[in-house]
């Protein structure tokens, strides 16, 4: 299949009865896409994966269009592909946002996931650094200290769902196995949920147990004690800007300590391209045959560079510290109170010890302090975007490899949200609907409180150019005065 190319607008025969006027945050925001060359430079990572021009078969799903729809998932907090099929195809509105007029088909919700397949991981990943490198351009990426934390994501599975790891067993024939196995002849399927509820050492674990249809899910104890299937992002966030530098989604069962160094490393090779590419795009030249300087190390950050690191106790783990100090990582991660004299003959010996100490006079400054509170402000907050307001809490996709492609441009949708925040003050549609509505109550407020003042004090002059206040109106909210 040959790829589908943007191409320019020609004015069609049919005329449309009625034009949108068009939104515009999506106006703004496409005249950002636009100015970065979006559209090209998605093209150009997606053709080695589609067959040439001329080939046999139809064209796809323009890489441009389907990027542009998961955006739209994003601003406007839509779940799943179909639902944003719908959302597309019901707005004029977002029909130009991607390009495409009035009586044009939007493309299908099977279109998106043969897109997603089509795609490997990699070309996600070059599209969230295309994002992070006009985030760069706009001042707003410094790369200097970042913030690290992960979440939970419920994974669309059930934990009805679960088999034996070894026997294959479902959970209701297992529990139906080991009431037949207590004594009873012919238990009920009540019965053995009773008695399953009373078992001694009972527990749902790992490496007993694994979802039936999605294998990579995992379960995970939630905060609020609930047990469910889940994955877990991790970010890191530049505590400077808020600008999201790297987002990764591991297993729920893998420990906050266990998969930091990879972010970290990720987030480093994530800020070198940007820069490259930012610099590059400032300055107006093209090295698309060279590697950007700084990119061809392992980490893509220079060793002379200390980027401090901020996390919460759950990071802290004395080998970590120890790994992420030689990288070139300065930590202010708190450690929990532990009774007794700590011991480094298994750990690592003076350098691990020497990596704990010089962490725990960090952590005692008042700077730590501060960054702590910015933490818990700026990582938090794209959490909150991103699960919560962007509706991407629970998961509409089965797979690590699936979960992550999706997640990616989420997290690339939220940067753009925090550069159209910058520029214009609103990152989202429905922020711009709510600054509007607060403007509109507090001019008519500011208009009620002005007709008040002239009808206790009349003016012969400004009475000719206000209208009469009937008698006996609320002056505390009124458009009408």
């Amino acid at each position: 299949m040959a790829m589908g190319k943007k191409r320019a607008r020609q004015e069609s025969m049919w005329v449309m009865p009625t034009r949108s006027p068009g939104h515009p945050f999506y106006e703004k925001l496409n005249g950002l896409l636009e100015a970065a060359a979006f559209d090209d430079a998605v093209e150009k990572l997606c053709a080695p994966h589609y067959a040439r021009d001329g080939a046999r078969g139809g064209t796809s799903t323009p890489p441009g269009v389907y990027f542009r729809m998961l955006l739209i998932g994003y601003f406007e907090g839509i779940e799943s592909e179909r639902g944003i099929e719908w959302r597309c195809a019901d707005s004029l509105s977002l029909k130009e946002f991607l390009g495409l007029e009035g009586h044009q088909r939007v493309p299908d919700h099977s279109s998106l996931s043969r897109t997603r397949k089509r795609l490997p991981g990699e070309v996600f990943d070059k599209v969230f650094q295309l994002v992070l490198a006009l985030v760069e351009t706009k001042g707003l990426l410094k790369g200097k200290v970042s913030g690290v934390d992960s979440t939970y994501l419920r994974a669309d599975a059930s934990m009805k769902a679960i088999v034996r790891t070894k026997t294959g067993e479902e959970y209701r024939e297992y529990v139906l196995r080991l009431a037949r196995e207590s004594g009873i002849v012919e238990p009920t399927i009540e019965e053995a949920v009773r008695l399953d509820r009373r078992r001694k050492g009972k527990k749902t674990s790992n490496a007993d147990w694994k979802s039936s249809t999605d294998p990579d899910a995992r379960i995970a104890h939630l905060k609020d004690g609930r047990t469910r299937l889940a994955y877990k992002p991790e970010h890191v966030v530049d505590l400077e800007t808020g600008a999201i530098v790297s987002a990764n989604v591991f297993p729920a069962n893998e420990s906050d300590a266990s998969t930091m160094k990879t972010s970290l490393e990720k987030a480093r090779k994530n800020i070198a391209v940007a820069k490259a590419s930012g610099g590059d795009e400032q300055s107006g030249s093209d090295h698309d045959d060279e590697p950007p300087p700084g990119v061809a190390q392992s980490e893509g950050w220079p060793r002379d560079v200390k980027m401090e690191v901020v996390a919460d106790k759950g990071y802290h783990k004395a080998e970590l510290l120890s790994d992420l100090k030689d990288p070139g990582f300065r930590t202010y991660i708190p450690e929990r109170k532990q009774a007794g004299r700590r011991h480094w003959q298994d750990k690592g010996g003076k350098k691990t010890a020497r990596a704990v100490y010089e962490n725990r006079a960090r952590v005692s400054r008042k700077k730590s302090k501060a960054l702590q509170r910015r933490r818990g402000e700026l990582v938090e907050r794209p959490f909150a975007h991103i699960c919560e307001t962007g509706s991407h809490r629970r998961t509409r996709l089965r797979g690590i490899a699936n979960m992550t492609k999706r997640y990616m441009i989420q997290v690339a949708a939220a940067n753009l949200g925090l550069i159209m925040r910058t520029l214009y003050r609103w990152g989202t549609p429905r922020g711009l609907a709510d600054a509007r509505r607060w403007l509109l109550l507090a001019l008519s407020a500011a208009w009620a409180t002005l007709c008040g003042l002239f009808r206790a004090d009349p003016d012969p002059v400004l009475s000719r150019i206000l209208l009469p206040l009937p008698a006996g109106r609320p002056t505390a909210v009124s458009t009408g005065c």
